[in-house]
């Protein structure tokens, strides 16, 4: 897939006004410090452009980000830097997590966890977060729901347009897969420039996901409908994890 290449430089323009970090990030804290966890070492996967890592990172006393984009990277290092933030950034891919070192708080946000396909692959990446996590560490990560991609995503075309910046965004669902198609024009200097995107995730049922998770020897503590502690229902689009490892290392 040809994803967050060109679209790094504009992601926050789109998303931060659909996204409230403040409110995730207070959610996320709030809920670990429930578990008792030490505020030591934080690592963000998928990490983009560094909106979740730059608030939670307050918090902790070491930070590490870890993308697949380099150009996502760039951004967070540059978002990063200017707040003053020391954190370690890594350009790997979140199924092959590689870090030799382990972490009090893992997070995944924004269905970064829908972009694993391959199921075969879903398992490494529940393992090697076990990994990198201390014991009594926690894991906390977001998928975009089976209802959502599959009712409200799939098969169906979004457009945005303002002024500056216009997108088409056209979406094919096929086996529990939806394939993105996102057509950008950027205005520059009076002319736009045009660049295209594709993406997809994968529509996980609950029971599919947590067999995964439980096969991993990580522990769910908690799940949450959008951020909410609120019960999961049919329609919800956001279902947030919390796990735990609760092994001794």
């Amino acid at each position: 897939m040809q994803c967050y290449n060109q679209f790094a430089h504009i992601y926050d323009e789109l998303i931060n006004s659909d996204i409230n970090y403040e409110e995730w990030s207070q959610v996320i804290l709030n809920v670990f410090k429930e578990q008792g966890g030490e505020t030591l070492d934080y690592l963000d996967l998928a990490c983009g452009t560094g909106n979740l890592t730059s608030i939670i990172a307050g918090e902790f006393q070491n930070v590490w980000g870890v993308d697949l984009s380099e150009e996502m990277l760039i951004e967070a290092d540059d978002k990063l830097r200017k707040q003053g933030i020391k954190a370690k950034l890594v350009c790997q891919n979140i199924c092959d997590l590689n870090l030799n070192r382990k972490f009090d708080l893992i997070t995944c946000a924004l269905d970064s966890t829908n972009y694993i396909i391959d199921k075969n692959q879903l398992k490494n990446y529940f393992i090697n977060v076990k990994k990198h996590l201390k014991s009594n560490g926690i894991f906390i990560f977001d998928i975009n729901s089976y209802y959502k991609l599959n009712n409200i995503l799939g098969n169906n075309v979004f457009t945005y347009d303002d002024e500056d910046v216009v997108y088409i965004w056209q979406n094919q669902l096929e086996h529990n897969i939806v394939d993105m198609f996102l057509t950008f024009f950027i205005k520059r200097e009076g002319l736009y420039e045009r660049f295209d995107e594709e993406h997809s995730e994968r529509a996980y049922k609950e029971d599919e996901i947590e067999e995964v998770i439980n096969a991993s020897a990580l522990k769910i503590v908690q799940k949450m409908n959008n951020y909410k502690k609120e019960e999961i229902i049919n329609t919800t689009e956001r279902i947030v994890y919390v796990l735990k490892n609760d092994e001794e290392n």
